[in-house]
């Protein structure tokens, strides 16, 4: 029990760094358009670098070392962050797209490529630990929706928290404004290697004796085009809530932003995170009876119909909200976090199904993939920029459709035959 409550809470500070990137991208964004994403750009893409070698280290040196080598990892990051409010405003380094890039900008990647590393190690700790502890199946789903549930609390406070502190978005707004969040991450993840530190937590990986090759795991179909799916999982999981709220906090009347549109857009983006949070809490009490495979292909086809009410309503269609008339169909967008919410443990609950000793590297490969979470958001950014911001939800519309097709065709294990124990 000590085991599943510590790797839930490390599942909570995942969301809480990682949810940084698109709301802080609004800071940044004013200045340079084009890098509005490109923060969350560098948190997934450390994963791309770190996923293989955290599922080798979960193997060498076991889950409770990786687990605090990440926090002090992340402790690093959200400090370099944080240096990039104080540090090189004033300091050319080189032009793009006719602007001249500062030296602030650049810390700030720094510092969020920094934290990707941290959280990718934390990500391949705990979701196989939960699933492990569950004993797989449906049980391990279970877990691992328990975790998610407190994981959607802290990205709800995240986007909410920075709206409030930045208000309306102006060419004098810098990370300086949310330099509360940086410190209190910063205290977490010190108090949080401390308590890790004291606990006891199985090491199941110790038991396998004889030597894993990290791509072991792509003999198994499943697992292959699970992989892919959290690929694109994640690319929808951010997707969705980022450019929701970079739609919602550029809504302009008389050719100027709306005063207060910023924090509107923070409201919105948590909403998102508030019924991920909702609905992982919903399938933590009936993932013991409700097949995973179910679940997933329910909210699969409801995401997709919100989304094409989206596309297709409006926007012109408003509703008051604090005095700014909201598009309603940036509602719809919101409620699809209901949907995403538990397609992450869906997905890696069915891909890591009848592995056995190869649980531990195919963790490392599924962090490897979750660079989508960068790669899918620029792509769907570049959209919206180059169209509009709601043509951009049709690359939203054609991952959900892969993740649909894997719940009920791509999750069926067809290896069998290859020997896990």
């Amino acid at each position: 029990m000590i085991a599943i409550v510590t790797m839930c809470f490390i599942f909570a500070m995942i969301s809480f760094v990682t949810n940084m990137g698109a709301p802080f991208g609004n800071i940044w964004g004013f200045t340079y358009p084009w890098a509005g994403m490109m923060g969350n750009m560098m948190n997934f893409a450390a994963y791309l670098f770190m996923g293989i070698p955290a599922g080798n280290m979960l193997v060498k040196y076991g889950y409770k070392k990786t687990a605090l080598i990440a926090l002090i990892v992340g402790v690093v990051g959200l400090a370099i962050q944080y240096t990039s409010s104080i540090f090189g405003a004033d300091i050319a380094v080189f032009e793009y797209d006719g602007q001249i890039v500062a030296l602030n900008l650049i810390i700030y990647l720094l510092g969020a490529f920094i934290c990707g590393f941290c959280v990718c190690m934390l990500n391949t700790v705990v979701n196989p630990m939960l699933n492990l502890l569950g004993g797989g199946g449906n049980k391990g789903n279970q877990y691992i929706q328990i975790g998610g549930t407190l994981n959607s609390l802290t990205g709800t406070l995240t986007p909410l928290l920075t709206g409030m502190l930045v208000g309306t978005l102006t060419k004098d707004t810098t990370m300086s404004a949310v330099a509360p969040l940086l410190f209190v991450g910063m205290a977490v993840f010190t108090i949080s290697f401390f308590i890790i530190a004291k606990v006891n937590i199985p090491e199941p990986q110790a038991e396998v004796k004889e030597k894993i090759k990290a791509t072991s795991p792509l003999k198994f179909r499943h697992t292959v085009l699970g992989i892919i799916a959290i690929f694109f999982y994640v690319g929808v999981e951010i997707g969705i809530p980022a450019e929701l709220n970079f739609y919602i906090s550029n809504l302009t009347k008389d050719g100027k932003i709306i005063e207060g549109a910023s924090t509107i857009g923070g409201s919105f983006a948590a909403a998102y995170w508030l019924l991920m949070m909702s609905g992982r809490f919903l399938s933590s009490f009936i993932s013991g009876k409700v097949s995973t495979k179910v679940q997933m292909t329910v909210v699969s086809v409801l995401a997709i119909a919100l989304l094409l009410f989206a596309v297709f309503m409006p926007s012109d269609v408003t509703s008051d909200f604090n005095g700014i008339p909201v598009p309603i169909k940036c509602f719809a967008i919101a409620a699809c976090g209901l949907c995403t919410s538990i397609m992450w443990g869906g997905i890696f609950n069915l891909a890591v199904e009848g592995l056995g000793k190869y649980t531990a590297p195919a963790s490392g490969l599924f962090m490897t993939m979750v660079v989508g979470g960068g790669i899918m958001p620029l792509i769907q950014r570049q959209v919206s920029l180059h169209i509009d911001p709601i043509t951009s939800y049709w690359v939203i519309i054609a991952m959900v459709a892969y993740i649909l097709f894997y719940a009920l065709v791509g999750c069926k294990n067809v290896n069998k035959d290859i020997k896990v124990d």
